[in-house]
């Protein structure tokens, strides 16, 4: 009998929460909304007013020009006609004024679009973005550097397509053009919806940093305890590389769940393969602030890496330290990437990558996925 009445007691508690939940809402209108608006970027310039130096460096780095609308393409802009075939099909982007004309013909029935953004600055290659019917595309072919033309954009099968409208390209669903403007973008985002008025091409300081609202006018108001943003210099390797730049550049959890982990794709995923390095597993000081400047470009010199390694390493016949106790390598003495990071000659890319995955690589030894 007690148990029984017990039962009845919490039904009835149940039930009053559920009748409380449903009506707590009721009270607000429409324009009233219990999420909170998102801050306002505010651009580059309200940045500089106070960080000019690191700005105006920012500036010049490839992140901020991840994306470009076509009238300021340098590739297209310097390229005013490139052509590509491929059985029957033939590819062609000409320029006309300030913009680039896409066309794609296999004989008998042609499409004809104008592109509206580059993404991608061509240090491998550049992908096109257009709209046909109301949808966004990703162009079937893309720029390569090495190549000064056009092939097929990576990902793409080199099937036979069933009709003009696949050949030219593959429409993008929500999720993928928003992650896409969201990563080559700065404030095309925010709860999760897109929003192309608001953004601004390319990576600038409040793509990493977050919108700067809240903090310029703390600043302008002397209140400086509410003027925080995120301060990245403070994450570790791990928080660095899986959920800062892995948002973009694809984290270890990410990859994770791609069949066959990417295959030798993955070399393109530099915070999943940073995970796998003896090293990265044994110090989390190991992240991608740790050898690249985020306000920069990458340094290309294989010497530059150097000092990063004998960060944690120590040269022969040293001496360990607190701080440097890793053992030193038995055959080298510098260019450490040269062996420990080889390049991977990616199929279909013309390019080849840096593997992130820090090892002993031997000559003839399979691709570790």
């Amino acid at each position: 009998m007690k148990r029984k009445i017990r039962l009845a007691l919490v039904l009835a508690a149940m039930m009053a929460a559920a009748i409380l939940l449903a009506t707590a809402g009721q009270g607000l209108s429409q324009s009233q909304s219990p999420r909170p608006e998102p801050q306002r970027y505010l651009g580059v310039q309200a940045c500089a007013a106070c960080h000019a130096e690191i700005t105006e460096k920012q500036q010049k780095s490839m992140l901020a020009k991840a994306m470009q609308p076509v009238p300021d393409c340098q590739i297209l802009t310097s390229h005013k006609e490139l052509k590509f075939q491929s059985g029957k099909f033939t590819f062609e982007i000409k320029r006309q004024g300030n913009q680039s004309l896409y066309t794609v013909s296999d004989g008998a029935a042609q499409i004809s679009v104008p592109l509206l953004y580059c993404f991608g600055q061509g240090k491998s290659g550049q992908t096109y973005v257009y709209e046909y019917n109301g949808a966004k595309y990703e162009s079937r072919v893309s720029f390569y550097t090495a190549i000064e033309g056009l092939d097929f954009t990576l990902g793409y099968a080199k099937d036979i397509p069933a009709n003009i409208v696949e050949a030219a390209g593959r429409q993008l669903s929500v999720d993928e053009t928003r992650n896409c403007f969201q990563c080559h973008t700065t404030g095309s985002t925010a709860n999760r919806q897109l929003n192309l008025e608001k953004m601004v091409p390319g990576v600038h300081c409040e793509a990493c940093h977050g919108p700067g609202e809240k903090h310029v006018a703390a600043m302008k108001a002397g209140e400086k305890a509410g003027a925080g943003m995120k301060k990245l210099g403070e994450l570790d390797g791990d928080d660095i590389n899986q959920k800062l730049c892995g948002d973009c550049h694809r984290s270890a959890e990410e990859v994770f769940e791609l069949p066959n982990r990417a295959g030798i794709n993955s070399v393109r995923f530099q915070p999943y393969r940073i995970f796998h390095s003896r090293c990265y597993s044994a110090d989390r000081r190991i992240g991608c602030t740790a050898c690249h400047d985020p306000h920069g470009d990458l340094e290309a010199s294989a010497a530059f890496y150097d000092s990063k390694c004998l960060a944690c390493h120590t040269s022969k016949n040293e001496k360990a330290t607190a701080d440097r106790n890793a053992k030193a390598c038995p055959t080298g003495k510098s260019k450490c990437t040269d062996c420990h990071m080889p390049k991977i000659d990616l199929p279909g890319a013309h390019f080849k990558f840096t593997d992130h995955r820090i090892r002993i690589a031997r000559e003839g030894a399979p691709y570790p996925n």
